[in-house]
């Protein structure tokens, strides 16, 4: 997908409003969950995804990998690391970006 741009008005409760398009484009609708990101220049919004916790079972190496790409700071990235060594994981051994400092970029 291409690079969208549109500008939007912030409302007093903080409500931003997504056009259409990017809406259809990205699959979201209403009640979509977001992850919302504080990056080096901006704000970045992403489509997230919540599973039941009983509909599957993680492995410590998918809990590990969760964690990690989870990390929005240094000092969360840290606690994630240490997290996924107490799971028995490598955290090297997982595919991961680590986020920057000043947040995710």
């Amino acid at each position: 997908m291409g690079t969208k741009r549109s500008t939007q008005t912030i409302g007093s409760r903080g409500v931003l409003t997504l056009p259409k398009a990017l809406r259809e484009a990205c699959g979201l609708r209403e009640g979509s969950l977001v992850i919302v990101e504080q990056r080096d220049g901006g704000v970045f919004i992403r489509p997230a995804v919540a599973v039941p916790r009983d509909t599957e079972a993680y492995s410590p190496a998918r809990k590990a990998e969760f964690l990690l790409n989870s990390a929005l700071t240094p000092e969360d990235y840290a606690w994630a690391r240490e997290e996924a060594k107490r799971l028995g994981v490598d955290p090297d051994t997982i595919d991961h970006t680590p986020p920057q400092q000043g947040g995710r970029g």
